[in-house]
């Protein structure tokens, strides 16, 4: 059977009992194998856009298991399903920019899904305001380690489709790339690991304050942003 990672088991945790799901951007096919062999997930798609990522995971789901038939399917994003197809869409390990291109695509049909997985290498501010200024609630959000780094996994629904009271909501004033979206105040309910995120963002803007503090030309207005944006994350340890 197969074993995961543990951003992968992650991922698969978001997915209900007996909930159908396609993997974009699948690369190796672990996730739906596991979630297929375990009985989750009745059916399973695995999609990619690169014929050789798509040929490895056929190679590594037909090696477990070779009598099962499988559905692999070439394409971009989610031009390969049909409207509702499968309950939930997972999209992992690649940025959230892109991300919000793939589910933008022909949003009628991203919102015929109930959820979305959501796990975004970079961009994550990005893509939680374009979910929420498009018609999707964040209904959790979760985090693990994968070596040096803490990833974030969100999980989100159409709006109004679904009984679960979602964790986010807009923020008034705020744009994709302000600190409010990259780490949304909402972050506390992600688990164990959301003051060691928090922690680690704030090592990260205090870096980028001290350069622009030393800088012969000091920026004050870029100055008394960067203490804004670390005071914000400050406020948001006190509340864990």
């Amino acid at each position: 059977m197969v074993k995961l990672s543990d951003r992968l088991q992650v991922l698969a945790d978001q997915i209900g009992n007996k909930e159908t799901m396609a993997d974009i951007g699948t690369d190796h096919g672990f996730l739906p194998v596991y979630l297929w062999e375990r009985g989750i997930s009745p059916k399973v798609i695995f999609t990619d856009v690169s014929a050789g990522s798509l040929e490895k995971s056929r190679v590594n789901a037909k090696m477990l298991y070779p009598e099962e038939p499988f559905d692999f399917r070439l394409g971009n994003g989610l031009e390969v399903l049909s409207a509702g197809e499968v309950d939930d869409v997972v999209i992992a390990g690649m940025g959230g920019i892109l991300m919000t291109r793939i589910l933008g695509k022909d949003l009628e049909k991203t919102k015929s899904f109930s959820k979305l997985i959501l796990q975004p290498r970079s961009g994550q501010g990005v893509l939680r305001h374009w979910l929420l200024q498009n018609g999707f609630v964040i209904e959790k959000e979760s985090l693990v380690r994968e070596g040096k780094y803490i990833c974030e996994v969100i999980n989100a629904a159409p709006e109004g489709t679904r009984d679960r009271a979602p964790v986010s909501r807009k923020l008034e004033g705020c744009g994709p790339e302000d600190i409010e979206y990259e780490v949304p105040p909402w972050i506390g309910t992600a688990g164990p690991l959301a003051k060691a995120f928090i922690e680690n963002r704030i090592a990260v803007e205090m870096r980028i304050l001290s350069g622009l503090q030393k800088s012969r030309t000091p920026d004050r207005k870029a100055i008394q942003s960067e203490k804004r944006r670390i005071a914000y994350l400050k406020s948001l340890l006190g509340g864990i």
